[in-house]
C-alpha cells in the first residue's frame, strides 16, 4: 500500500493512518532528508526485529539509529550529553546528521543487546518528524538505500512500492527521495569523530 503525503504541510489525517500502522507493530517506509527508509516504534520489539531482518542483519547486531522530533527528547535514550557536543548537536540539528552518543538504560530494553552508544537523527523533514509527535515517542529507523550497493529504485516511493512494498504495512510517497545517506559523527568519547561522510556539510560545525 502506497500512501501519498504532502512533503511540506502532511496532512494530520494521514499522519494517524501511519501511527496506528506503526502503534499496531508494523514497519513502514518513509522518506526522511537524506534517503527512504525503514521506519518502526520504537516502542515494539517485534518491529525492531523486522527492520533488522529487512536490512539482512541479526537484531542484536543491528546498527539502527532513532528519529527523535527534537534534542529535548535526546534525554529518554541518552545519557547526559556534555556542553561542547550539544552545541555541535544544536548547530546541526534538525539536518542530515546521525549523532553517535551514549546510550540511556533504555536502550538495550528497546534493542534487547548491551548497547552502550545509540544513532540519533532529527531530519529537517515535515513527514518524519510529524509521525513522531503523534507517535508520541521515537522511531527507529534504517535506510532502505544500501550504500555499498548501486540501486536505482530507492528514491523513488513508486518503485520502492513495487520492490518492497509486500514486505511492510505502508510505502509513503512523500515525493524523490536523496541517495545520500546523512553525516555521522560520534560523540560519545568525548571528542567528536567523523564515521562518514554524507549530506551534512562538515564546514564549521565541529
Amino acid at each position: 500500500m502506497i500512501l501519498s503525503i504532502h512533503p511540506k504541510d502532511p496532512e494530520p489525517r494521514k499522519i494517524r493512518t501511519v501511527v496506528e500502522k506503526l502503534q499496531a507493530g508494523g514497519v513502514v517506509i518513509c522518506p526522511t532528508d537524506t534517503v527512504y527508509a525503514y521506519v518502526c516504534s520504537a516502542h515494539s520489539a517485534r518491529a525492531i526485529e523486522e527492520v533488522a531482518r529487512l536490512k539482512g542483519i541479526k537484531p542484536h547486531k543491528a546498527d539502527l539509529s532513532l528519529i527523535c522530533q527534537d534534542l529535548s527528547q535526546l534525554s529518554t535514550y541518552s545519557k547526559a550529553v556534555d556542553t561542547s557536543s550539544f552545541r555541535i548537536m544544536k548547530r546541526a540539528l534538525p539536518g542530515p546528521y546521525t549523532f553517535i552518543v551514549a546510550a540511556s538504560s533504555e536502550i538495550p530494553k528497546l534493542f534487547k543487546n548491551n548497547r552502550r552508544t545509540v544513532g540519533i537523527r532529527v531530519p529537517d523533514h515535515p513527514i518524519p518528524v510529524a509521525i513522531v509527535q503523534e507517535l508520541g515517542h521515537a522511531l527507529v529507523v534504517a535506510s532502505v538505500h544500501d550504500p555499498d550497493k548501486v540501486v536505482d529504485y530507492t528514491t523513488d516511493p513508486e518503485r520502492i512500492d513495487e520492490h518492497l512494498g509486500h514486505q511492510v504495512e505502508l510505502v509513503i510517497d512523500g515525493g524523490i527521495g536523496g541517495s545520500e545517506g546523512s553525516t555521522v559523527i560520534d560523540l560519545s568519547h568525548g571528542q567528536p569523530q567523523v564515521l562518514r561522510e554524507g549530506r551534512g556539510s562538515l564546514e564549521g560545525l565541529l
